[in-house]
């Protein structure tokens, strides 16, 4: 059996179709029902339309987590700056844990506070602890939008998976029939090799378009947030410094010689005569 010859099957196939419809007085693309479409690609085609909804899901899902509203609300960068600008920098750390829906600011700035408040260096870890605390929620972020991803990668496969079963069922007909099938023994095979196909590219397309967009906006947004770190970062590190300096003049002269005073010159003579004496 030959590609050709398998072309002209499909083509019988439609072509039946088509005219089994034009005798009830339907057209052939309403004689098709979505749910009668979903049942001619099988098993696979069930699974294809149950990713379609969880794909869905996480589109819905993501479009309300990843966005600035819910990654930074300004309740929470408002409240930050006032305890932060009365240098309270314990009560914003506890501020930070009491939030019973913490956002990714109030995460990235509880870690690093808890961080300096810990280390014997204070806040001269700040710039490293939010760097790494970042990174972390941001890498969190990504996770979140694997299952979208995961989706886009395997909705082409389950459509040749589809095709493969639904050309072995046809090849296996054709054999039972010993070389004379007719296209109506081969449509239902046909139909779920093609509408199985269909339905995997139809899930594709537009999963990988999604993952892609919120993959970018996880970038753009937190880009953003780093500005907004940064200007709280700042407030701490002023405050860190000042304390700092008005401690630094007793330190830094601790343990450090003093200049002995110029001795005049008639001391120096009256010194030498004595000392001959």
């Amino acid at each position: 059996m030959t590609i050709a010859a398998l072309s002209k099957m499909v083509a019988l196939t439609v072509a039946q179709t088509q005219g089994a419809a034009a005798a009830n007085g339907e057209s052939a693309s309403s004689s098709v029902s979505a749910l009668q479409l979903v049942a001619a690609g099988g098993v696979v085609g069930y699974v294809i339309l149950l990713l379609s909804v969880a794909a869905m899901a996480l589109m819905v899902m993501h479009a309300m987590q990843i966005r600035m509203r819910a990654l930074a609300p300004e309740e929470h960068r408002v409240e930050l700056a006032r305890r932060l600008d009365a240098r309270d920098a314990a009560g914003a750390l506890q501020w930070c844990r009491s939030l019973a829906r913490p956002s990714f600011l109030t995460r990235v700035m509880e870690a690093a506070l808890a961080r300096c408040q810990r280390s014997a260096f204070g806040f001269l870890e700040l710039r490293s602890a939010l760097e790494e605390a970042g990174q972390e929620q941001v890498a969190r972020l990504y996770r979140s939008t694997d299952g979208l991803g995961l989706i886009a990668n395997i909705a082409p496969m389950l459509g040749l998976l589809g095709t493969v079963l639904g050309m072995v069922g046809a090849f296996d007909t054709i054999s039972a029939s010993e070389g004379f099938a007719r296209p109506d023994q081969l449509a239902g095979d046909i139909s779920q090799a093609l509408v199985t196909t269909l339905m995997g590219l139809t899930l594709a397309i537009p999963a990988t378009a999604a993952f892609t967009f919120f993959r970018n906006r996880i970038d753009a947004l937190s880009t953003d947030i780093a500005s907004m770190i940064e200007e709280l970062a700042w407030k701490l590190e002023a405050e860190d410094a000042q304390e700092r300096g008005a401690a630094a003049p007793p330190a830094a002269t601790e343990g450090v010689a003093r200049p002995t005073a110029p001795v005049s010159p008639a001391m120096a003579t009256k010194g030498a005569g004595g000392s001959a004496a």
